[in-house]
């Protein structure tokens, strides 16, 4: 026995169906528990787009089965090549954006600052399909709709049917064997009501494709508590305005309409409306109209024709109309070889087509669409509407109000776009449910449930591509269509590299670098926050926190890190400002320069700083002299990868939790493979939710180790340190580490101050020049012997080999050098004019 049925997306013929039924609401009951992975069925969709592109075997299979079920060439080839464009990941992605809002709907989010309340969709459950014969392509995307709402899919098909469904969805799911759970398609017949009862009793929702007759024996076997969801059979039609009745690239798109796919949509017109009451020039009209149809018709290649009952329909409607002209005056204008027809009729009620090119022509002006049309509202569609601009919202306005859920342009009222409502609605939200979650203050903090869970891993592809490094993203190519937002890295080591971001990349981050800020201590009710961060030269800092703070709705002073400091503080003072964002080497200088001010004020409560370290001394002291008392990341992350990493509360220094946004993988410093333990290496992360660039394992540029155990936060995120850069690794001419130098007078000498190594060019050799802030009390003396006596590597090349100048001096932090686009303070300064390689 041959196998027909997908059971859990494996084969399985009628016998193991019938064993299978009695166990099947276990086996949903269970499934049901676990989520469908979204990027994985978009990716599945992509695909299997690209093979039905390519017409390659399954292409092949597909138009096999197309054709034995009694479909034309041309008919199959239109069918795959719709289902091509919508399995793209976009197309997949755009649905579920457009009727949900949120790339992650069925995440719980916080909807509100000032309680914990949060939302999210949920699918219904178990969606049970029932779809039309004659539409091939309908049953594979009204079940994976199914699958975009979340839900698990029953989908029965006809037993007239071939197998083109079900060997469409097995492709589906052999490239993403987890859908397999959510997809059921069974050929039962509707002569079968006590198995199809059987299974929409486990279903809590049931679309229904069809007319009344197909709708209402649905009904009788959906239990009550299911959500029947219809999509019944509407009637569309055409409008022209009394000032476009002449234009004649209206009434050729208006004709185009009427011929395209013999009318079999439920969007093709089937009445065309012209504004007015004058029969002399509703006649007229059709007189014209009939002419440019009679042009246009012969260049549309002609559908299935009507079969006998279709054809008996058509006669008996075109004879009762020419019946009713002796009474009323109605008329039928038709081809020679009876190809297409138009019933002219004085009455304006709308009446339905019998369809293959027959168009009924009635008057009705503006003042009497509502009265007329409304109705017939439940039965309503697409409207074609021919006007001039000047009129367009107003006609609009009572087609609208009259019940029509969609208004086109003359010509393309048979078709729409993928995302777009159906009927009046998103078909995605009709397949699942809107809940709501009020929990308790413990939730402080967090922003999504998507913090409280582990993140699932890379996928395979990513995972096996190669380690990207500063050269290879400077060389990616970038999607120009998605290409929206530029953005030029300031970073304090290496060349600039632009990152590109479409705007939904972009949002996305930013409601991420938001979350962030949530979790690490931003209250968006009560905080006033004035953004500090450098801004100009294509630089993200300011506007990606003036964004941040955006999607927070938190209170924001935009003032820039400007050189006119006792400005700052002036505005801090008068509009009461609490919390501060910025770089911290500029921080650090406002409030050393305006210091007395600002301690006056007392007012400072939070500092989110990004972009460098914040020293501990200057940390200390803004805790103790300005009663500062959060002092925090806003954020770890670059303007090439993104926001990556957050702290929360219980986060110290360079330790972040990394955003849901993001993979991280810490690799060894000498090899591509994964560190052990608490072993640092260098920090590759792949964002998750970018189109404009496809990056991928991309090396930061970052050192850090990962921190063991849960956060007593209670997030899942996994946390991480930061140690520093590569770029803090120069070569004079041994490779000497900044952070050596740094770490050694930390815990020598106890400064943790400003730290910045300059080298240039001696004679013949490279002098190595270690500036410190003037605040300390540390010598420079002191300094240069500490350094060389507990840095033996410098102490070999300085004092035993010579081939190194090492000295040490104190500046004000004015005279410190700073990236002039970000701000941060340039670890290491290269002014030699031939560097070594």
């Amino acid at each position: 026995m041959a196998p027909t049925h997908l059971w859990r997306g494996d084969w399985i013929d009628d016998r193991e169906l019938t064993d299978r039924l009695p166990n099947l609401a276990a086996t949903l009951a269970e499934d049901c528990q676990q989520p469908l992975d979204l990027p994985r069925l978009y990716r599945a969709g992509a695909a299997l787009a690209a093979e039905l592109t390519q017409h390659g075997p399954l292409y092949r299979a597909l138009t096999e089965e197309l054709t034995q079920t009694g479909d034309a060439p041309d008919d199959g080839a239109a069918t795959l090549a719709t289902l091509a464009e919508f399995l793209r990941a976009e197309t997949l992605e755009y649905q579920v954006l457009r009727a949900f809002g949120d790339p992650a709907p069925f995440t719980p989010r916080r909807i509100d600052h000032a309680d914990h309340r949060f939302e999210a969709w949920a699918p219904l459950g178990v969606l049970g399909h029932v779809t039309p014969a004659n539409a091939r392509g309908v049953a594979a995307m009204s079940l994976i709709e199914g699958l975009l709402a979340g839900n698990i899919n029953l989908l029965k098909t006809s037993r007239r049917d071939g197998l083109f469904t079900q060997k469409l969805l097995r492709a589906l799911v052999e490239r993403e064997p987890t859908l397999k759970p959510f997809v059921y398609v069974l050929r039962l017949s509707s002569r079968q009501p006590e198995v199809l009862s059987a299974l929409f009793a486990l279903c809590d929702g049931v679309a229904v494709w069809g007319g009344e007759d197909a709708v209402a024996a649905v009904r009788a076997m959906t239990p009550p508590a299911a959500r029947l969801i219809e999509w019944g059979h509407r009637i569309s039609f055409a409008y022209v305005a009394r000032e476009s009745s002449a234009d004649p690239a209206a009434l050729r798109a208006l004709a185009h309409d009427v011929c395209c796919i013999e009318q079999q949509a439920c969007s093709s017109p089937q009445c065309l409306y012209l504004e007015t009451a004058d029969p002399a020039a509703l006649h007229a009209f059709a007189e014209r109209f009939a002419a440019v149809l009679a042009e246009v018709a012969p260049t549309i290649p002609r559908g299935q024709p009507p079969g006998p009952h279709e054809q008996a329909e058509i006669t008996t409607t075109r004879e009762l109309c020419r019946l009713d002209g002796a009474i009323d005056g109605s008329r039928v204008i038709e081809a020679p070889d009876r190809s297409w027809r138009l019933l002219v009729e004085p009455k304006p009620g709308l009446r339905a087509s019998p369809l293959f090119r027959t168009l009924w022509i009635k008057p009705l002006p503006m003042a009497a669409i509502v009265a007329t049309l409304r109705p017939l509202r439940a039965w309503l569609q697409t409207a074609g509407l021919a006007c001039p601009l000047e009129r367009l919202a107003e006609l609009s306005r009572a087609l609208l109000a009259a019940g029509v859920t969609r208004i086109v342009r003359p010509g393309e009222q048979v078709g729409g776009y993928f995302g777009g409502p159906h009927d009046g609605v998103y078909s995605l939200q009709r397949y699942a449910r809107r809940v709501a979650l009020e929990l308790p203050a413990s939730l402080q903090g967090i922003t999504s449930f998507a913090e409280l869970e582990a993140p699932p891993p890379l996928l395979a592809d990513a995972a096996a591509a190669p380690v990207m490094d500063k050269a290879g993203f400077l060389a990616l190519p970038t999607d120009a269509a998605a290409a929206q937002l530029y953005f030029k890295s300031g970073g304090s080591s290496g060349d600039p590299k632009v990152s590109v971001f479409s705007h939904a990349d972009y949002a996305r981050q930013m409601r991420a670098a938001g979350d962030g800020l949530y979790a690490a201590g931003l209250d968006p009710v009560r905080d006033r926050c004035m953004n500090l961060f450098f801004a100009g030269h294509l630089y993200g800092g300011f506007i990606s926190f003036w964004s941040a703070l955006e999607q927070l709705r938190a209170v924001q002073l935009p003032m820039t890190a400007i050189d006119d400091l006792a400005e700052v503080a002036a505005i801090i003072e008068r509009f009461q400002v609490d919390t501060l964002l910025g770089m911290p080497f500029y921080l650090v200088k406002l409030f050393h320069e305006q210091g007395e001010r600002l301690q006056r004020y007392g007012g400072v409560r939070k500092i989110f700083y990004g972009g460098e370290h914040f020293p501990p001394v200057e940390r200390a002291r803004l805790h103790r002299e300005f009663g500062v008392a959060i002092i925090r990341s806003a954020a770890y992350g670059s303007n090439d990868a993104g926001p990556m990493g957050y702290q929360c509360p219980h986060c110290a220094g360079g330790v972040h939790h990394l955003l849901s946004t993001q993979h991280l993988e810490i690799l060894a410093l000498d090899a591509d493979r994964p560190v052990a333990a608490d072993e640092v290496g260098r920090l590759v992360v792949t964002p998750l939710a970018r189109t404009a660039q496809a990056i991928r394992r991309y090396e930061t540029g970052d050192l850090g180790r990962w921190v063991a155990g849960i956060c007593p936060c209670g997030r899942r995120a996994p946390r991480f340190e930061l140690l520093g850069r590569h770029g803090d690794i120069f070569r004079a001419p041994y490779f000497f580490s900044y952070a050596t130098f740094a770490a050694i007078l930390a815990e020598q000498a106890g400064y943790d101050g400003a730290i910045q190594i300059v080298l240039t060019q001696g004679e013949g050799r490279s002098r190595i020049t270690l500036r410190l802030s003037d605040r300390t009390a540390l010598e420079a003396s002191q300094a240069r012997a500490l350094v060389l006596a507990h840095y033996h590597d410098l102490r070999e090349f300085v004092v035993e080999r010579g081939l190194t100048e090492f000295s040490v001096e104190r500046l004000p932090l004015a005279r410190f050098i700073a990236t002039p686009t970000s701000g941060k303070l340039q670890h290491v300064v290269d002014l030699r004019q031939e560097r070594p390689s």
